[in-house]
């Protein structure tokens, strides 16, 4: 489907009645071919999103809520747009439905469609609200180096093997929380924390900060920002496993967290709401 028909970027009414034909898939394999990523893919991994507004009426009219955490498998075809998702999910606002069981169904049946693969959709009720955690990523952050930047467009040729002393193989986790890229279409900062875990040749700390700053004025969707990351590692630095996991801070009531690893047992990360989220 053509970007340009999304409802990204245009004035859009909300819907008063379920609707699954507002969802809009994104086609994944276009932006993968511009960064040389084909079949079969060199990763495993899903987006996580998380959904902070989801409600929808009992049988008896009254309102219920929930927490959703959409898990959306790398291996489907599409990407589903973020606003068309919001306006799907209010689209059920006020429909009634037997049980919080009904609805989660009803909306991984209906995500799974537009994906064009197996989503998984888990409510949080309100019983379980209070257990709801906010962690910084685990890792070691990058964010304290003082380094010179200025490059604001992926830099790839900035990423090195340490030298010296500090080379040799290693098994570490780094985080920061200076990525920033930007909406393709409406243009809109979208601000995220990255987590990268690796064993192999030790990485440049100050190389690999200054690449993840210089996404910076980069106009791409957040799935697609983490796979660049993952290839641009793996092509510079050839670590024998690796994995790259941003959690991006929520608009409209969502958020999304890609996460791509290499297909070698790593597991997924943990799932922390950070702060800014």
């Amino acid at each position: 489907m053509n970007l340009e028909d999304a409802p990204l970027g245009h004035d859009t009414a909300y819907p008063s009645h379920y609707d699954a034909g507002l969802l809009f898939p994104i086609d994944r394999g276009a932006n993968r071919a511009t960064i040389g990523v084909g079949t079969p893919l060199p990763f495993h991994g899903a987006d996580v999103w998380n959904a902070y507004e989801l409600s929808w009426l009992n049988p008896r009219g009254k309102p219920q809520i929930a927490i959703g955490r959409i898990t959306v498998p790398a291996d489907t075809p599409c990407i589903i747009e973020s606003k068309s998702f919001k306006l799907y999910l209010n689209s059920l606002n006020q429909t009634r439905l037997p049980d919080a069981a009904a609805y989660a169904a009803l909306v991984e049946r209906d995500l799974s469609a537009a994906a064009g693969g197996p989503v998984r959709v888990e409510l949080i009720l309100p019983d379980r609200f209070g257990q709801e955690r906010v962690a910084d990523l685990p890792g070691q952050t990058l964010d304290d180096l003082d380094i010179a930047v200025d490059a604001y467009t992926p830099a790839p040729g900035l990423l090195r093997r340490a030298s010296g002393a500090d080379a040799g193989e290693v098994e570490e986790t780094l985080t920061s929380s200076l990525l920033k890229s930007n909406c393709p279409v409406t243009g809109q900062p979208d601000w995220g924390s990255v987590q990268i875990r690796y064993r192999g040749p030790r990485l440049d700390r100050a190389a690999l900060l200054a690449y993840i700053v210089s996404f910076r004025e980069h106009a791409e969707f957040h799935e697609h920002c983490v796979e660049r990351i993952f290839t641009d590692l793996m092509s510079a630095c050839h670590p024998s496993s690796l994995s790259v996991y941003a959690r991006y801070t929520r608009r409209g009531g969502l958020d999304i967290n890609p996460w791509r690893a290499t297909p070698d047992g790593q597991g997924p990360p943990v799932d922390p709401r950070t702060a800014r989220q």
